[in-house]
């Protein structure tokens, strides 16, 4: 196996393959930065968010009542809570005004506040999933990208016994040593995306059930707190 790497070393490797090999290698370079950056990212992102999603529903139950509750939520900047809890409150200040008769405003009222809440965890949602796409494109596609480097290497390899007439070792190894390294490339690219996207996943899951969590306990509490929406 050593017989096929070239002895100047990895970066000799490269600037050697032909063009198409070293702009793969330079594609699978970016996405592999790419996935990196975006990995660390979110990784903090997520633990910052889901801390004060979990810290603000604790101040949420302990509060007295649904204004006092809004207030402590209100103190923290860029609150997820207050922002999904407000379109909520919007919604029944709506309804409160509306001329409607108190029996279709108690019919309606559920399902217009959950359906403002759910509006609030999906648009959250939908902010921190951002860029998990391009994690995943990594992960699915730097293995063919690397799988077309070694077809290439291959097919030099090929190329270079019919012109010489001859398949020695001097012949196959530069396309067989292009092959192995950017089949190397792609999985060290590929390996990392998958495991950690999976992970994000999986986070990203843990907040979306403490956001929904904390829109049953918003309208839980406004249906006790607000007559008119409360079930008979």
């Amino acid at each position: 196996m050593n017989t096929l790497i070239p002895e100047q070393g990895l970066w000799s490797m490269v600037v050697q393959s032909s063009l198409l090999i070293q702009f793969i290698m330079l594609v699978l370079l970016i996405m592999s930065v790419s996935s990196w950056t975006i990995i660390i990212f979110k990784f903090i992102t997520f633990k910052r968010f889901r801390s004060v999603v979990q810290e603000q529903i604790e101040n949420f139950d302990r509060a007295a009542d649904l204004a006092e509750a809004m207030k402590s939520s209100r103190q923290s900047a860029h609150s997820p809570l207050y922002e999904i809890g407000l379109a909520a409150l919007k919604e029944i200040q709506k309804l409160e005004k509306s001329n409607l008769s108190a029996s279709v405003k108690f019919r309606i009222a559920e399902d217009n506040v959950r359906r403002v809440l759910r509006q609030g965890v999906s648009s959250h949602l939908k902010r921190l999933a951002s860029s998990l796409t391009f994690l995943a494109i990594c992960a699915n596609s730097s293995l063919l990208i690397g799988l077309l480097g070694t077809v290439w290497g291959i097919m030099n390899s090929f190329h270079s016994i019919g012109v010489q007439r001859g398949a020695t070792l001097a012949t196959v190894a530069p396309g067989i040593s292009e092959a192995l390294i950017t089949t190397a490339f792609g999985l060290v690219v590929a390996i990392p995306a998958t495991i950690f996207y999976n992970l994000l996943w999986e986070r990203l899951n843990n907040i979306q059930s403490d956001l929904i969590d904390f829109a049953g306990s918003f309208l839980n509490r406004a249906q006790r707190e607000l007559p008119w929406m409360e079930k008979k």
